[in-house]
């Protein structure tokens, strides 16, 4: 491999995490009917107030400079524009007219600018929207209590609910939480009418036993007809709602509230729908489930009242994973979404029929976008740059239209990213993305750093991550190493279900692989190899503890030391995780019926062999993989003599999203590769 060249901007310091906590976050984006503006949110983090402000902007597309639109709320979020395009709906916590919001609750604002009105008074609170076609009512989802009745019954039983003076949570639901919170005790999530011009909210689902997917699919799981009279939904048909169980599609009348199905087979589960512009058809994300569990996520369209067939998949031979939201081309020829394709996250186009899509806007990363008329609005970012927004038209180039980041950003240096293919297990390709220190010279020996991602079924891509930063990783000095391995997604089926009933196998040989790799390059310190990861990549990590051998040294480890973030280190304890119904399925075994085979997957297993210092991060509220794996982990650690550090936050979940609370996650790693580095190089960085 050739040595990247030095970056023309040496004299400039890394980027530090006072930096990177100064950036702008943008949302997701919503372009106006005309195509002629975009509204998104900008979120500004305080490091001293340790939160973050969230504000509308407005950002022309005729080059004029952007527009702030809201000062008053700290969270606006979920800008939408009204179809005439002279309104602005958002979810916001405000204080209005002596009445401060104790849920969040939807606003409207005039798009040439002006004062903020709110538009609902419904205390449970609104989670998710979408707009009529003719503008006068809003539909939106919210968690009720589904034995009462109307807007009154349901602020009774939230005041009741607020007044109550016990904090236990008793339930007898299976699926009960989710992420970092316990679903709310004894609610549904409901779909609602709001009718703007009397405030009036209507629980369209009432009385029906209906409800959308309890793990918050936002606006994607419900779509509003063009004509405005019905609105289709996904939903979970089981008597049991359970993680992982298949999805059915359903279509409601907005005046009668007469339901009926819209598509549901046996074998598929069927997702995120998304009516025509004439409204004749349905578009919608159709996974074979009859054939996997993990089944890819393909793009179907079905005549509207036509049941489904697996006949409605479109390109059914294209190997990727379709994200939702799906939307049509204004001639209702194509679709649009997004996919992520060998690291990349790509915006696709796919005239229906066809054999494959077509790249729309090219990768980096897409994180979100939206359409009007035959403009296309992007949020996107790349391993060199956080999320933009960018405006697409028909043959003409991408139109950049903020400028939040580019200030901050020149006053910092980030080294080149390359990505390069190496042989994996089962000789197959495995890709592989590198980033250097600013200042990077192959005539130096640079310390390695194995940053290994989670999922597993996720991967590691041309972006710009705020938790697990490689330049900021890099800053030190090190080679930044990201392998997707066995099980990324981006990579077509077989890769991704590769790992099924094996967890720990093909993926440890593609991460041995590329440390072999690493080291064969003159610029690589073979004294100073370390190996991090988070959720999945943090498993790895711990079982990497159990299985790499040492070094051609018997009294030095192969790795220096590693740092495991919210790690699976048991995997009969994990059973507490909120995905409990889909572990079984990774691992092909259920702990009471075949112990021996998912003792040969958990970490816990292996603990004998362990010898490699750890520092171990764990956050109380992480019900994806509970803290009993990272204090199992620690305390084991300690245990067996080897030295260890835990960073236990009590008030974060999976990821770690409090401004000191990041800056101490960041801090404590760095100091623990350095605490961990050879005695020579740490002297020299003490000094």
């Amino acid at each position: 491999m050739s040595p990247p060249r030095r970056p023309d901007r040496t004299a400039l310091p890394p980027l530090d995490i006072a930096t990177l906590w100064r950036l702008h976050r943008l949302g997701v984006p919503s372009l106006s009917p005309d195509g002629q503006h975009v509204v998104c949110t900008a979120t500004r983090y305080d490091m001293d107030a340790n939160q973050g402000r969230s504000a509308l902007w407005r950002l022309p597309t005729d080059g004029s400079a952007p527009r702030q639109l809201t000062h008053c709320g700290d969270k606006d979020g979920q800008p939408a524009w009204s179809p005439r395009g002279d309104q602005i709906a958002f979810i916001a916590r405000r204080t209005q007219a002596g009445e401060k919001d104790d849920t969040p609750q939807l606003y409207t604002l005039p798009a040439a600018g002006g004062e903020a009105r709110r538009r609902s008074h419904f205390a449970p609170g609104i989670d998710a929207f979408k707009w009529l076609p003719d503008g006068r009512g809003i539909v939106l989802s919210a968690w009720v209590w589904p034995e009462r009745r109307g807007a009154a019954g349901q602020a009774a039983a939230h005041k009741a609910f607020k007044a109550r003076r016990h904090s236990g949570y008793a339930t007898s639901e299976a699926f009960y939480r989710y992420w970092d919170r316990n679903l709310p005790e004894g609610r549904r999530l409901h779909l609602l009418l709001l009718d703007l011009a009397s405030g009036r909210v209507t629980d369209l689902f009432e009385g029906t036993g209906l409800e959308l997917p309890r793990d918050g699919s936002g606006n994607d799981a419900f779509d509003v007809h063009p004509s405005g009279r019905v609105v289709a939904f996904h939903h979970d048909p089981a008597a049991v709602p359970l993680l992982g169980n298949r999805c059915v599609i359903s279509e409601i009348e907005l005046r009668t509230r007469q339901t009926r199905p819209l598509a549901a087979h046996a074998d598929w589960d069927l997702t995120a729908p998304r009516y025509s512009p004439d409204g004749r058809q349905l578009a919608l994300v159709a996974a074979h489930v009859g054939r996997h569990y993990n089944a890819l996520g393909q793009p179907a369209v079905l005549p509207r009242g036509t049941p489904f067939t697996p006949a409605a998949v479109q390109a059914p031979g294209w190997d990727r994973q379709v994200h939702a939201p799906l939307r049509w081309a204004a001639d209702g020829a194509s679709l649009l979404f997004t996919a992520e394709d060998r690291g990349r996250c790509l915006l696709w186009r796919l005239p229906l029929g066809a054999a494959a899509p077509e790249v729309r806007v090219p990768g980096g990363w897409v994180q979100a976008f939206d359409t009007a008329g035959d403009a296309v609005a992007t949020l996107a970012d790349s391993q060199q740059h956080p999320a933009r927004v960018h405006l697409h038209r028909p043959g003409q180039p991408a139109q950049r239209l903020d400028r939040f980041n580019d200030a901050e950003l020149a006053r910092v240096a980030l080294g080149p990213v390359r990505e390069v293919t190496i042989t994996g297990a089962q000789g197959a390709p495995v890709q592989m993305w590198l980033t250097f220190p600013p200042g990077f010279t192959p005539r130096r020996k640079h310390a390695l750093l194995q940053v290994i991602h989670g999922g597993p079924h996720a991967a590691a891509g041309d972006t710009f991550s705020w938790r697990w930063n490689a330049h900021l990783l890099a800053s030190q000095g090190h080679v930044v190493a990201q392998v997707n391995y066995h099980g990324s997604s981006g990579f077509g089926f077989d890769f991704k279900t590769s790992l099924v009933g094996r967890q720990g196998e093909l993926e440890l040989q593609d991460i041995e692989a590329a440390t072999d790799w690493l080291l064969t390059q003159p610029w690589a310190d073979a004294k100073r190899v370390f190996a991090s990861g988070g959720s999945y990549g943090g498993f790895l990590v711990a079982w990497m503890n159990g299985h790499v051998p040492p070094g051609p040294d018997p009294k030095a480890p192969r790795y220096r030391a590693y740092v495991c973030h919210a790690g699976v280190f048991d995997r009969v304890a994990t059973f507490s995780a909120d995905s409990w119904p889909v572990r079984p399925k990774d691992l092909a075994a259920r702990y009471w019926q075949d112990m021996p085979r998912v003792l040969a997957q958990s970490p816990h297993a292996f603990a004998a062999a362990m010898r490699t210092p750890t520092l171990v991060i764990h956050g109380a509220q992480d019900y994806r993989v509970p803290d009993c794996n990272g204090l199992a982990y620690y305390n084991t650690l300690k245990a067996l003599g080897v030295p260890a550090r835990l960073l236990w936050f009590p008030d974060e979940n999976h990821w770690v999203l409090k401004p000191q609370n990041s800056r101490q996650w960041y801090a404590e790693f760095l100091a623990w590769l350095q605490h961990n580095d050879v005695p020579a190089r740490r002297g020299r960085a003490a000094a």
